[in-house]
């Protein structure tokens, strides 16, 4: 089973801030810190996005609908189930957690890892990822304040303004600017990528070290937190199949029902934080704690997944089980 190392470093910052939580001056400069850290990590995004890809991409509009529907339906509808397991295996606030973790968009990377390890359809991973992101920047903020209401936090119209000056406007900026920082951002992504890290890093530590302050800690116990890996497992169990042999329902080749498995069963670690500490505020250590649990989960499962859809025979080349299939879908 592999463990991300990332991870990793995500708990080695929540403990620095469970030893050495930010307070007074340094809070303030850490929440700065913070917001202009999410801000420059959804430029970065927009940045990165090629538009013609993503217009390419509506060529396989059919799976793009599918992913989209899997990721903010029904994903949310099974968060919204899971309200009967309070107060039995979830306390209010880590169920407010999980019914977030159920709404944020889906992954990039990882799907697209995922569906080239399983030979998928890899163009069209890559296409429903981006526009999973993307439409989670609009759609996320919408469904929590629809969902959560009041008790996750406070959300308002400021709330939500505040989600589009820091999410969404340096998004489009990222996509606007791409014309002339395109290349500068593709020769150089590796180091780009360890300030995408690094901004997340720095959300999770003033996000934990709020938590710290507020004494929110107290409240969570070792039984809680193993009823909640035992929820978010069958969480993950559930989706996996309904992506699946949904996906062969609908009459998806092979190559699309693994690019709508991966991308449509899980969800974004880097989108959710500084979505959550945006909508939030204090309460954001908890509302993260479902998401870094259930990121891990997908990782560890689906890693063993694609590897044995790699050693799967593959569809005789004639066959056709739904639409055709684009090779730039």
């Amino acid at each position: 089973m592999p463990v991300d190392p990332y991870l990793l470093l995500l708990l080695a910052t929540v403990g620095l801030a469970a030893l050495f939580p930010a307070r007074g001056a340094a809070a303030d400069m850490a929440s700065g810190a913070s917001t202009a850290a999410i801000a420059l990590l959804f430029f970065l995004y927009g940045a990165r996005l090629s538009t013609r890809e993503a217009l390419d991409g509506l060529k396989h509009w059919r799976l793009h609908v599918t992913v989209l529907a899997c990721t903010f339906v029904i994903f949310p509808l099974l968060g919204l189930a899971a309200r009967g397991l309070v107060p039995v295996l979830l306390t209010h606030p880590l169920y407010q957690g999980l019914l977030f973790l159920t709404l944020v968009p889906s992954t990039v990377q990882s799907s697209i890892a995922f569906t080239s390890i399983a030979r998928g359809n890899v163009p069209a991973a890559i296409c429903a990822g981006s526009f999973s992101s993307l439409v989670g920047v609009v759609v996320t903020p919408l469904l929590a304040a629809a969902v959560l209401g009041s008790s996750g936090g406070g959300f308002s119209a400021d709330s939500l303004l505040r989600i589009v000056l820091q999410l969404l406007v340096p998004f489009l900026a990222g996509q606007v600017l791409r014309r002339w920082i395109g290349g500068f951002v593709t020769r150089h992504k590796k180091v780009l990528a360890l300030v995408d890290r690094g901004s997340i890093l720095l959300v999770v530590y003033t996000a934990f070290s709020e938590g710290m302050v507020q004494g929110i800690w107290h409240r969570v116990s070792a039984a809680r937190l193993g009823g909640l890996l035992v929820v978010e497992a069958v969480l993950l169990a559930v989706m996996l199949a309904l992506t699946w042999y949904g996906g062969k329902a609908l009459r998806f080749g092979r190559a699309d029902r693994i690019a709508l498995q991966f991308a449509g069963s899980k969800k974004s670690l880097a989108s959710g934080l500084p979505m959550a500490s945006v909508l939030f505020g204090a309460h954001a250590s908890l509302a993260v704690l479902p998401l870094m649990l259930f990121h891990q989960m997908q990782l560890m499962v689906c890693a063993v997944i694609a590897r044995r859809r790699a050693r799967d025979p593959l569809e005789p080349p004639g066959e056709r089980t739904g639409e055709r299939t684009p090779a730039t879908a």
